[in-house]
């Protein structure tokens, strides 16, 4: 397996899981007890309080240190060779998750005041410089690779603005939920595109794989290929789009049968009447 398909796959899968946590414990909490619903950074694991954390660092940890030690040259001068720059950018995003996650374990660890918007805070500034390197990457993201992290992009960039919205509106259950499937999207098409950008089998009609530089990348060898293959992208980007959708709505209809009995005893012991108001969580 290519070490550019692996670095897009098991990221991807990470943010998938997080994402995919997140949503259930979103609808739950929601199911459960719509009055007293917050919007989490995190969720605390029922054995281990900061699984999810800890994974989150292990998982940077690793992503950085294969991006600096394993591909990482000097040039004779001293200096950053020009192909291993993106090695240090792809290097900056897993720092970044890591000072989220271990700040998040220290915040919540001693109860700090202000934990939930700061952890908040982190989490939309790891994302948010995720935004930035795929934008200014120093890689030239033309052609096949270009369209696919063109969506990276915008998935990114939603998911970095719900954070940062859930700061000022934290009751709102329609904006966890949103901030939750946008980062299942986010694992789902880096993982995408780690097998698709990688795989000769999957390269589309008129583009192969081609080394420059000491990486593969798939290039296409006319005009014609080029805007035939960014096509099918976007028609994959729109196929995984409809996907989602119909899972998320799967999803919620049968967590609300699986925990909406649980609704009628709340915590305060009061029953919820027939007559009352839906709260929709905004």
């Amino acid at each position: 397996m290519a070490s550019s398909m692996i670095g897009h796959f098991f990221p991807g899968l990470g943010f998938f899981l997080i994402g995919l946590w997140h949503l259930f414990n979103h609808i739950k909490l929601h199911v459960q007890n719509s009055k007293s619903f917050t919007i989490h950074p995190w969720f605390p694991a029922p054995k281990i309080r900061y699984l999810e954390l800890l994974l989150v660092m292990i998982g940077s940890s690793y992503h950085m240190s294969a991006e600096l030690f394993r591909h990482y040259r000097f040039d004779p001068d001293g200096t950053i060779p020009s192909p291993y720059l993106r090695n240090f950018e792809h290097a900056s995003i897993g720092i970044t998750f890591i000072i989220y996650s271990s700040s998040a374990i220290v915040l919540d660890f001693v109860a700090a005041k202000a934990k939930y918007g700061l952890t908040q805070l982190l989490a939309a500034v790891a994302l948010g410089q995720q935004l930035l390197m795929f934008r200014l990457h120093s890689a030239d993201h033309a052609g096949l690779e270009g369209q696919y992290h063109l969506f990276l992009q915008i998935l990114t960039l939603v998911s970095t603005a719900t954070s940062l919205m859930a700061i000022g509106f934290p009751k709102s259950f329609i904006l966890g939920f949103s901030r939750s499937l946008c980062i299942i999207f986010l694992g789902v098409w880096l993982m995408a595109t780690g097998v698709m950008l990688w795989t000769p089998g999957f390269i589309p009609k008129g583009c192969s794989l081609l080394w420059d530089e000491g990486h593969q990348e798939a290039r296409c060898h006319d005009d014609e290929s080029l805007h035939r293959a960014k096509a099918l992208i976007n028609i994959e980007f729109s196929w995984y789009l409809i996907a989602i959708m119909i899972f998320s709505v799967s999803f919620y209809l049968f967590l609300v049968d699986a925990y909406g009995d649980k609704v009628k005893n709340l915590s305060w012991g009061k029953k919820e009447e027939k007559g009352e108001e839906h709260d929709l969580g905004l």
